[in-house]
């Protein structure tokens, strides 16, 4: 007995069309994630970056304009008075270095700032100090907590949650789609609340990230993950199986890239710099920076940017829900013409080929839907 008839040259051809095709999605994303990581990052250079020399007299502003000539635009060199008014610039993020000069040359940074912005600093102030013969004494006015010795920590809590939040999205789109749309937005609310909840256990009992202010990384950490999830399950209805790429480019190629996790806007290039000061991932970091390790400098700002950003979501879940309700009035309206035709044809005699052809149609329709719901949700789990 045959085992099975062998595939059709014709349906080959065609299996072979469709799986190239979906070569599309992971070509992009790979073009993608290389132009925004190693555009980003491959080469950080500061420009701009804020440093102060402390001190009044004559041999303070004539260090300070050398390293501003020197730096070639890598720096922004001021005097300030004292060492209060330099450890003030610091623990307000306005400045990324204070140096004070003389016979026991001392260098204040605040890591917790920028753990990356501080190694440049430290660099540029130890030959410095090197040239005037004297060891360099480096003090840090605001440290990591002991769980995050790098000052990064933030940065892949961050990936985590978005991750988390993004994925979500594609399991509420795709196996959750015959659901009503207000619905969807509880669930993308509800899922929300959960990735937020593991993010803080990650923050704080597992690994000890931060040692206080859990409450208040909690509620951005919700924030920040709700809009994502209520942006993506808005962008579902418009973008079907294309929502994957589309939240990948939002939240992990300009959102990582651009967030000052890894290094400040004042290391990066232009386009990821003008990002960090409104994109949703900057929001949280920067946020969480300023709740834990700044006594809330500037959290008002950021949190800002993270409502915005669930406000943008909110008005998405209100443009999907207008445009199903005209798919669902379409769909009707065909129905019932579809309805008229079959009772003319049954009229005529011609009720059984007409009605087989339909329900097949039908049945190819709702397998179509199926393979595409699977497809969407191992994109997601692939990425």
């Amino acid at each position: 007995m045959s085992a099975g008839p062998s595939a059709a040259p014709g349906s080959t051809a065609a299996a072979l069309r469709h799986v190239l095709g979906h070569f599309v999605t992971p070509l992009l994303m790979c073009i993608g994630m290389g132009l925004a990581y190693l555009g980003a990052f491959h080469a950080p250079e500061p420009h701009d970056l804020r440093v102060d020399v402390v001190g009044s007299g004559p041999s303070a502003q004539v260090l300070a304009q050398t390293l501003q000539d020197k730096s070639d635009g890598a720096l922004s060199v001021r005097t300030v008075p004292d060492r209060a008014a330099a450890v003030d610039h610091l623990k307000t993020q306005a400045s990324y270095g204070a140096y004070l000069p003389g016979k026991h040359p001392e260098l204040l940074v605040a890591s917790a700032s920028s753990d990356t912005s501080a190694t440049v600093v430290e660099k540029v102030f130890t030959k410095v100090a090197a040239g005037q013969g004297d060891p360099l004494k480096v003090t840090d006015t605001a440290p990591t907590a002991d769980g995050d010795p790098t000052g990064q920590g933030i940065f892949f809590l961050l990936v985590a949650v978005s991750i988390g939040s993004y994925a979500s999205v594609a399991v509420i789109g795709g196996a959750g789609a015959v659901l009503a749309l207000r619905i969807r937005a509880a669930l993308a609310v509800a899922a929300s609340l959960v990735v937020s909840l593991i993010g803080v256990a990650f923050a704080g009992p597992v690994f000890g990230l931060v040692d206080h202010g859990l409450g208040g990384l909690w509620a951005m950490a919700w924030l920040y993950s709700a809009g994502i999830l209520l942006i993506g399950v808005g962008l579902h209805t418009f973008l079907k199986r294309w929502t994957t790429l589309g939240l990948m480019v939002l939240f992990v190629m300009l959102n990582f890239t651009s967030s000052g996790g890894i290094f400040r806007p004042e290391l990066q290039p232009g386009f990821f710099a003008s990002l960090h000061s409104f994109w949703n991932g900057a929001g949280f970091v920067e946020g969480v920076r300023s709740h834990v390790y700044f006594g809330g400098h500037a959290l008002g700002g950021h949190v800002l940017v993270l409502a915005l950003w669930f406000v943008v979501g909110m008005a998405l879940i209100g443009l999907a829900g207008l445009a199903e309700s005209k798919r669902r009035k379409a769909a009707v309206e065909a129905a019932a013409v579809t309805g008229a035709v079959a009772g003319s044809a049954e009229a005529g005699g011609v009720h059984g080929p007409k009605h087989a052809a339909r329900t097949g149609a039908g049945a190819g329709t709702e397998a179509g839907d199926a393979e595409e719901i699977e497809e969407e949700l191992e994109e997601t789990v692939g990425v």
